[in-house]
């Protein structure tokens, strides 16, 4: 029995140690990319026999005695960090939503769900991956043949890309434009179009009057690096300058490489006025070709790859995962949580804000930590105060029975 009068000052001293040593945790990641602060909470431990209220009535108490204190850690996860812009492409961070979490996996294929957004690549084998700072593969919906459609199952994200990405042919055209009406006995009309290897040469439309005849062009084709022929040899006009036929016309394309392509050309806009030959207007559905540039995340958490003709091909998109009870995500380990049977059902969040090239920072205040750290230090103090002077009782309890 006399042992335990120590007890209340040994676990005491227990406790207030432990929450010494998450001060020190947390003020040690103090810079730790989405560090969530730790904080040690008490609780009472009590003995086995009941406090009786009074003898005499036969009522007792359900409160029993207090031998000590116990204590538990508590993770502010919902609390938000300040978020901080990095620079680097691959860096993203979640603001406006606090159940929210970056979905990591490790080479066993167990999950973990984190605030820390600073990932980076590494390749494997040939393959390279999207991965966290601690070397877990960032989960995501890969998109299909590089474009706005996402699949429905996460999995890896793997950047993999084409270097370049070739011209798109031209196969329909529209050109606006006048054909002087007098004054000129030829008149040309350039426009650029595109085909599988040819990343943009200039299609010359000639018009040439036919002799003997009112409002009457032959019309001809010539191209750069190939020939170009039309279905159609001559173009007339009406009197007040209105195209009467063709209104559209094939133009097909022989390259000197040997490849081809037929291009719809719509002409109904070209009049024949008195003035100049402007070209006011040329549209055509081709497109040149493009280098890789840069690859990043964006806002809406699509990894991608962008190219000198402005062209975008996506990798995958963020799989950012909610719960119906996230502050109930057991810690693992430094950033990263697991869920459990206390979490609830997982879902994929559309909520909240991305902010790409953006860091969330550690919720931890050094103020806040110091001031606890006093605090702890002063119970440690009464509870090692309180051992001595048990210590001391016992000791001339027991010189009186010598």
């Amino acid at each position: 029995m006399a042992l335990s009068m120590f007890i209340p000052s040994i676990t005491g001293m227990d406790a207030q140690s432990h929450a010494l040593s998450q001060v020190s945790t947390n003020i040690a990641n103090i810079n730790t990319v989405g560090y969530k602060a730790n904080q040690t909470m008490f609780y009472s431990l009590l003995g086995s026999n009941p406090v009786v209220k009074s003898q005499n009535s036969g009522l007792t108490s359900s409160r029993t005695d207090i031998t000590g204190v116990g204590y538990y850690d508590r993770t502010n996860i919902l609390d938000q960090g300040v978020i901080q812009t990095t620079g680097n492409n691959y860096d993203v961070a979640i603001n406006g939503n606090d159940n929210a979490f970056f979905m990591l996996q490790d080479a066993y294929g167990d999950v973990y769900y984190s605030r820390a957004g600073d990932f980076a690549t590494r390749t494997e084998n040939g393959v390279t991956y999207l991965v966290s700072s601690g070397g877990l593969k960032v989960q995501g919906f890969p998109a299909q043949d590089g474009g706005d459609v996402f699949g429905a199952d996460p999995q890896d994200i793997v950047i993999e890309y084409p270097e370049s990405i070739p011209p798109i042919p031209t196969t329909e055209a529209t050109i606006t434009a006048n054909v002087p009406a007098s004054d000129v006995e030829s008149s040309s009309y350039a426009m650029t179009i595109y085909g599988e290897t040819h990343d943009g040469a200039t299609l010359n439309m000639i018009f040439k009057k036919v002799e003997g005849l009112q409002n009457t062009w032959d019309l001809s084709f010539s191209v750069e690096g190939g020939t170009a022929s039309g279905s159609v040899g001559q173009v007339t006009f009406s009197p007040d300058g209105q195209l009467l036929e063709p209104k559209v016309l094939d133009v097909s394309i022989a390259w000197d490489d040997g490849d081809s392509n037929n291009i719809h050309l719509d002409i109904s806009n070209m009049t024949q006025y008195a003035g100049g030959t402007g070209v006011t207007h040329v549209q055509q559905n081709g497109a040149e070709g493009g280098n890789f540039v840069e690859s990043f995340i964006d806002e809406d958490g699509v990894v991608k790859a962008t190219y000198t003709n402005g062209d975008t091909y996506n990798f995958a998109k963020l799989a950012i995962v909610g719960f119906a009870s996230p502050e109930n995500l057991t810690p693992y380990n430094g950033t990263l949580f697991e869920a459990n049977a206390d979490t609830g059902e997982s879902y994929y969040a559309t909520g909240g804000t991305l902010v790409p090239q953006a860091l969330e920072s550690s919720t931890v205040d050094v103020e806040t930590e110091f001031s606890t750290m006093m605090m702890v230090q002063r119970a440690y103090a009464l509870n090692a105060n309180s051992f001595t002077v048990n210590d001391e009782m016992l000791q001339q309890l027991v010189d009186l029975k010598t």
